[in-house]
């Protein structure tokens, strides 16, 4: 009886994995926001060498990994441990009570044969993305390892962000260069590998994420370096409960649709101690049309804290796309140094949400090349290569107008700006209001404010302007 006790007793251990105390983020709050809990593991290992993974940057060791997964099911679940080495593979597909463990000094290298990650569904508009998970309860990428998704090899590439000798480079690998000159895509490579499309533009709107975590619950990732992505970087969508802590997300500064870390329609999440420096948005948050498709919709409920974000296109970002709405988020304690601009919140018509209890203090800033905050509602998605015709919106569309409201900013410091803030709306509509924005100091080197106010309505108070006064 004793015996059958201390195995229940060991077994119930297990699962409770690492009590982490996530409750000092939530201290002191503006508004009522829903913490999240920790995800629980059980407590079984396999390191990939015993399912028969080199780890010599040559050997494909998609299988190694997907049998070390299906070991661990079998035993309810638990960790899949990457030790030191390069690990060559194609996508990786996380299931319920798994974690994949990326061990300091390894890196996990996605391999450069499109054909590994073409979609079994013959419907499917992009391919897999590197590591995914769709409908699964704890799932956790963890460790001090690099998972890096191989990108150059799916991104086309603008000649106007290159250095010549970047530019050199990509032409090196082969590729096709537009009429144009300015647009190089990853096709007809030099290395051999076939492509898996019959134009590079259609190649290119197959790229996906490299990690893309679709209607799941109770997900970590947790000490990691996510680099070079051949699209967004992280990026769970209709997940709740979502825990990112301590990782670093990178990427070359002018990756196109190179995204760090977003959260699309995700409930219940928490996003700190993050280091991001990418080619487009920092730290985003967006929200898709509701779909039947999906139990959430809309970001609710999400705490951002104590992250640094270098370069971006936006430090903190909502959007584009905020058509299911965004409530309870708060933001604060955040470093944005080199970024295009700090606080940006854009969206359109078609794609166009509300906005409600959203807090955001203490940033400190500087090094912002375009705005310090910045709203725009008529933003325009552009893939790589399309043209500058102004989008035509029908009357459907335009009832999914944007709705900025409910947002309070606060001890804002930023040095370095061209404008402090810009804001504008939509002419005949109130899609910018009930926006406050108190006890900050901006130094701007062009302008202070481009506030249409016909279309915006902005409260400040105490709010310092300074020029920047060259030395």
């Amino acid at each position: 009886m004793k015996k059958t006790f201390s195995i229940l007793f060991l077994t119930m251990i297990a699962l409770i994995g690492k009590a982490d105390n996530y409750a000092q983020h939530y201290q002191n709050l503006p508004c009522e926001v829903k913490p999240v809990v920790a995800v629980q593991i059980p407590n079984h290992e396999v390191n990939i060498t015993e399912c028969g993974a080199v780890g010599d940057g040559m050997t494909l060791c998609t299988d190694a990994f997907a049998k070390a997964i299906s070991k661990l099911t079998k035993l309810g679940g638990g960790r899949v441990v990457v030790p030191e080495g390069v690990w060559l593979t194609g996508p990786i597909m996380l299931k319920d009570n798994i974690e994949l463990r990326v061990e300091k000094n390894a890196i996990v290298s996605f391999a450069p044969d499109k054909r590994l990650y073409l979609d079994k569904n013959p419907d499917a508009s992009r391919v897999y993305p590197c590591i995914r998970a769709s409908k699964r309860k704890n799932i956790a990428i963890t460790g001090q390892g690099v998972i890096d998704g191989g990108g150059q090899l799916w991104r086309p590439v603008k000649q106007s962000k290159m250095s010549d000798v970047e530019w050199k480079s990509y032409l090196a690998l082969g590729g096709q260069v537009t009429e144009k000159g300015d647009l190089w895509y990853p096709w007809q490579l030099k290395n051999g590998y076939p492509d898996i499309a019959d134009t590079p533009q259609k190649q290119e709107s197959m790229r996906n994420d490299l990690v893309r975590f679709t209607d799941c619950e109770n997900v970590l990732v947790e000490g990691v370096t996510i680099q070079n992505s051949p699209r967004f970087h992280l990026h769970p969508c209709y997940c709740k409960n979502v825990i990112i802590d301590g990782v670093t997300v990178r990427s070359e500064w002018n990756v196109q649709n190179g995204d760090g870390i977003d959260l699309s329609d995700c409930h219940q999440a928490l996003i700190v101690n993050a280091t991001v420096s990418v080619g487009d948005d920092g730290i985003c948050m967006k929200s898709g049309k509701p779909s039947k498709s999906h139990a959430l919709a809309g970001c609710e409920d999400i705490m951002i804290e104590n992250n640094t974000v270098q370069h971006a296109h936006g430090g903190f970002v909502l959007g584009s796309e905020t058509a299911g709405g965004m409530r309870r988020i708060v933001v604060r304690h955040n470093t944005f140094s080199g970024t295009d601009i700090g606080l940006r919140f854009k969206s359109s018509l078609d794609r166009g949400g509300k906005t409600e209890q959203m807090y955001i203090s203490d940033i400190v800033m500087n090094d912002i090349k375009d705005e310090a905050i910045s709203f725009q509602c008529d933003y325009v998605n552009k893939h790589a290569g399309s043209n500058n015709e102004a989008p035509v919106f029908t009357e459907a569309q335009k009832r999914w107008a944007p709705l900025f409201q409910d947002i309070h900013i606060n001890r804002i410091t930023c040095r370095g700006c061209e404008t402090a803030i810009k804001a504008a709306g939509i002419e005949g509509l109130e899609c910018v209001k009930d926006i406050t924005i108190e006890d900050c100091s901006i130094v701007y080197n062009k302008t202070d404010k481009q506030i249409d106010e016909k279309t915006a309505q902005l409260t400040l108070k105490n709010v310092k302007l300074t020029a920047n006064k060259k030395q």
